[in-house]
């Protein structure tokens, strides 16, 4: 499958144009194709697997925050790490960030878990893995997305400067190898999981993000989601 055939934002589908004349993209797509043809339900729904990338275009991102794979219940993956459909109640792990903005920021939880609003200023809510089928977590997990997902985070590294990649859990950081801190910003922690027991209150990423925007003269991110 060539790269004019992936429906993804044009500054996207350019930088990766090589990723998706590989043969493990078609692969990819092969499967998924061969899945949903067996009447399996696959998550996020087709048209949001690259909301990620749709929602922020590669030369606007400022941030990125690193899922592992999409949420497996009905209606709640979106193609955008952590984030849920308004009409969904949020997850513990995201119950968890927004208590985190709450002690960092003093921003309220907002009553919803679409994290949207973000990604229009530049968080790249990126799953390493982006699709999943119906109640099977990791799922999808050797079909070939790491290698596709690895790939942007390398483009992203190599191509765009003074990021803050935001990785959270011990998968996030097994992808610290793939960026380059000499012209990046790379901020750790904890997952955001109650499982991971709270360790993930008290990073201040929120305001640590901010405060590296600040200091390049870049325009801060307003992490309210009302």
């Amino acid at each position: 499958m060539g790269a004019d055939k992936v429906n993804i934002e044009a500054g996207w589908k350019e930088v990766l144009r090589d990723e998706f004349e590989k043969p493990y993209f078609d692969r990819i797509r092969q499967f998924l194709k061969t899945e949903l043809g067996q009447g399996k339900k696959i998550y996020p729904p087709g048209p949001k697997i690259f909301n990620a990338f749709d929602s922020t275009p590669f030369d606007k991102v400022k941030a990125v925050v690193i899922g592992q794979d999409p949420y497996h219940g009905p209606g709640q993956a979106m193609g955008l790490s952590f984030s849920v459909p308004r009409d969904v109640r949020p997850p513990p792990s995201l119950n968890n960030i927004y208590k985190e903005l709450k002690s960092d920021l003093g921003i309220d939880h907002p009553g919803h878990g679409d994290l949207t609003a973000w990604t229009r200023q530049g968080v790249f809510l990126l799953n390493a893995i982006l699709t999943v089928e119906h109640k099977k977590a990791g799922s999808h997990r050797k079909i070939g997305w790491e290698q596709f997902t690895d790939a942007v985070i390398k483009k992203l590294s190599e191509k765009r400067e003074t990021l803050v990649f935001l990785l959270w859990g011990r998968f996030a950081r097994s992808k610290v190898s793939l960026i380059d801190q000499s012209k990046h910003f790379v901020l750790e922690s904890p997952h955001p999981s109650p499982l991971a027991g709270n360790a993930f209150l008290g990073n201040r990423h929120f305001s640590k993000t901010n405060q590296i925007l600040k200091e390049h003269s870049m325009s801060e991110i307003d992490w309210r989601l009302n």
